[in-house]
Formats: C-alpha cells, structure tokens, sequence
C-alpha cells in the first residue's frame, strides 16, 4: 500500500482546500470528481484550471499530484431529484432540510470513491464534508461518515480511512487553513479558480469568488470570508 489519497474533487473552495492539505501530507495525491447532472455544471469545467493552478503553487505539489476521474452519476442525479439537479427553487422543505438536499450524495460518492481507491492501492479518501457551517445535509455528519467507513472497510475487506478535515470548521477557518497551507497565493488561487454557487454563476465575481452571492453556498462563502477578512489574515 502506497502512501496516496484520493481527494473527492468537486472545484468548489472546500475541496480545493482538501487537495492543497492532502497534497501537504501525502505522497501520491488522485483526484475524482462526478457529473451527476448538477444545474452548476460549470464547476466541473474548473476542476482542471483548478488542478493545475494549485499543484504550479509548489513543486512538492505538482509531483504529488497524479491522475484524475469524472465518474457518470446522472441516472443517479435524475433518481435523486433536488434543487441542484431539477429546475426547482432553492427553501426549506416540510422536515427542515433544503430543497438542495440530494439524498445520499456522499455515500454514493464514497462508495465510487472507494472502488477507485481499492483498484488503486489507495486506503484513504478526502473529502470537504463539514457539520459546522454548513446547510444540514445529514450525510455531511461525521457521524454519518464514521458508519460509512466502516461499511466501505467491510466491504472491501480492507481498511480505508475517510479523512475529513474541515468537519469542525467554520467558513473563516477553512480560508484560515487555506491560508496556512500556501498562503495568499493560495487564497487566491481559491478566489480565481474555484466555483461553489448553486446557479452556476461565474460573470460577478466577489473577493471571495465567482457566484450569484445570494444562493446558500454563496452566503455560506461571503460570510466566512468577512469574518476571516476581519480578522486581519486576509
């Protein structure tokens, strides 16, 4: 078993700052993402700009950093209708999760994730999963991801580790972190290249990003940048 990981790599800040820590920490570092008809399909046509901007960042990086995967989810996308994958509004439903909910993204993510890995030889997965500032999906719990680690080792007979290290963080420490990772290059490199809005917009672009501003991962992301920007580490 090599020392490597395989960051699940959507293009959006959380991952991005996954790829820069995984990349800090291990020696071989893959990429995958997923189409799974998502409406910001447009994050998928940054994950390479992305990639190669981060990894130009450090030489350690760019020979850590090795083969990348889009994997086709849209037969799940359209089974697990939501706001992300179906013209429908961005609120709250009757149980209190967002209409954005796609129910058990992260799973089936995983368990992908996880086929790859073991093909591989790679026993570790990376992913920007977080229970602090986030929009209450429950697959997001680490909870949640304990459980799946579990099952994805049982079922593969062999350990597998899925590495989550923004679960405790606001939004201001992920930029934090980022921050401490590869400094303002970093952040910026984060700003420029990375897309996390749920509309797909990439014409207004704010000091912290490309996005509508308005739709719940926009927020989540202005908010955690005011905070961090106030604190002076910008």
């Amino acid at each position: 078993m090599t020392r490597a990981a395989l960051v699940l790599f959507s293009a959006g800040q959380d991952s991005a700052t996954c790829l820069a820590w995984a990349l800090s920490r291990f020696e071989r570092v893959e990429t995958i993402g997923f189409d799974y008809g998502q409406r910001h399909h447009v994050e998928l046509s940054q994950r390479e700009p992305l990639r190669r901007a981060l990894s130009g960042l450090s030489e350690r990086w760019l020979a850590a950093l090795g083969d990348d995967s889009v994997i086709d989810l849209r037969g799940y996308g359209a089974l697990a209708e939501s706001a992300l994958t179906a013209d429908r509004a961005i609120a709250l439903e009757a149980g209190g999760l967002p209409t954005t909910f796609v129910p058990g993204r992260n799973l089936v993510f995983l368990s992908v994730a996880a086929a790859l890995a073991y093909r591989k030889g790679i026993d570790a997965l990376v992913g920007g999963m977080c229970e602090t500032d986030y929009s209450g999906y429950p697959d997001c719990r680490r909870a949640t991801l304990d459980a799946m680690e579990r099952a994805l080792a049982l079922g593969l007979e062999r350990p597998i580790r899925v590495e989550t290290p923004l679960m405790a963080l606001t939004k201001a420490e992920t930029w934090r972190l980022a921050h401490a990772l590869g400094g303002a290059a970093l952040v910026d490199t984060i700003v420029e290249h990375s897309h996390t809005c749920y509309e797909g917009d990439r014409e207004h672009r704010h000091p912290w990003g490309y996005g509508c501003g308005v739709c719940p991962a926009c927020d989540l992301r202005r908010k955690g940048w005011a905070v961090w920007a106030e604190a002076g580490e910008s």
